[in-house]
């Protein structure tokens, strides 16, 4: 079914999000500097890893986050697996999700929202089936329904069934309740790692049944 957006998705999500992410980055600034700074230290420049992710409907907009692999590379120049890249300051920097910060900027230029379905990589845009795509009717998030139930420890289709879940039950008190389950889970450290992986396997597509 087509998403409908209500009044509080309307009105009231977008002027939140703003003065959230403000409000994130006033009160957040000194640690945002102090792992700017220890990030240039450990891994180099830049400090700021850039990608091009798909948000809204599919639109493609730049993602911020804080680098947290270095460029360590093969004799032939290639760059080794993310298991071997990923440092220890890297993988702490992922488990408080420390490296996630500079999306707030993200969010106050309307990239993305504080709740919503977690931006992927570009390329897996084709591998969605119809109801997975879905997860692009609303803005991606900060945090999201699938990151407090299981994170990366769950699978891509569990992780998107309950994208959808989300994006078809969008509203103030669900929000909330995300973002302060999205605190316990942080400070927890659960599911930061699949079973086989530092992140999460790549998605390869749902295979038909």
């Amino acid at each position: 079914m087509a998403h409908h957006k209500g009044f509080y998705e309307r009105f009231i999500k977008r002027p939140q999000d703003f003065l959230c992410a403000l409000l994130a980055l006033i009160v957040l600034s000194p640690i945002f500097l102090v792992v700017a700074i220890l990030v240039h230290k450990k891994l180099g420049s830049p400090v700021i890893f850039r990608q091009e992710r798909p948000g809204l409907n599919g639109k493609i907009f730049t993602l911020y986050k804080f680098r947290s692999m270095s460029d360590a590379r093969d004799a032939n120049g290639e760059l080794l697996p993310d298991e071997v890249r990923l440092t220890h300051f890297g993988k702490m920097l992922r488990s408080t999700s420390l490296d996630e910060l500079p999306e707030l900027i993200n969010i106050l230029k309307g990239d993305m929202a504080v709740v919503g379905p977690r931006p992927l990589r570009v390329d897996y845009l084709p591998l969605y089936n119809k109801t997975q795509a879905r997860r692009h009717e609303v803005r991606p998030g900060f945090t999201g329904y699938a990151q407090v139930h299981g994170r990366n420890s769950i699978t891509w289709e569990d992780k998107f069934e309950k994208d959808v879940y989300y994006v078809d039950r969008v509203s103030f008190l669900m929000d909330w309740k995300i973002i302060f389950q999205t605190v316990k889970v942080v400070l927890r450290r659960d599911g930061i790692s699949s079973e086989s992986s530092v992140t999460m396997e790549p998605f390869k597509g749902t295979p038909e049944m």
